[in-house]
């Protein structure tokens, strides 16, 4: 989908649930990366991030458009368009609109790894999430060296 596509889509939704035409400009921007659209206070435009798309397709796209047009038609009106506000709270029902946008960012961290040290002396384990230098430190209940598990 292009961002002329993309205008045409939110111009049609702004006129079908809003009764009111979308006048500004409206674009795709793969920086967003948690957010599925955001609305620009100073030029009232529009920003889609285009994983919405890809990931879940044209119905979740439609939802998020629906959401970013209450922030753009209450600001315009003057009205409240913080997520805060009860306009804002109160056309998102009227439009089943949705709250937030389900998650998009995919975390790419592997699990942490822990590392498991024994004292050789008493016996007592310690799980380290970072390397220890066995050399250095010592147990701490009976000062016995420390052995990596």
């Amino acid at each position: 989908m292009t961002d002329e596509e993309l205008k045409r889509l939110i111009e049609k939704t702004s006129l079908e649930y809003f009764g009111k035409p979308f006048l500004h400009e409206a674009r795709f921007n793969g920086r967003l990366r948690t957010t599925g659209g955001r609305y620009m206070l100073a030029d009232h435009s529009i920003e889609i991030n285009p994983l919405v798309v890809e990931i879940y397709g044209m119905e979740e796209l439609v939802g998020v458009i629906k959401h970013e047009l209450c922030h753009y038609h209450l600001h315009i009106e003057g009205k409240g368009y913080r997520h805060r506000d009860a306009d804002f709270k109160k056309l998102l029902q009227q439009t089943a609109s949705p709250r937030f946008c389900r998650p998009l960012a995919q975390k790419n961290q592997s699990p942490r790894v822990f590392r498991f040290y024994r004292c050789t002396s008493c016996g007592v384990e310690y799980k380290r999430k970072r390397r220890m230098d066995v050399q250095k430190y010592r147990c701490g209940i009976c000062k016995g060296s420390i052995a990596e598990v």
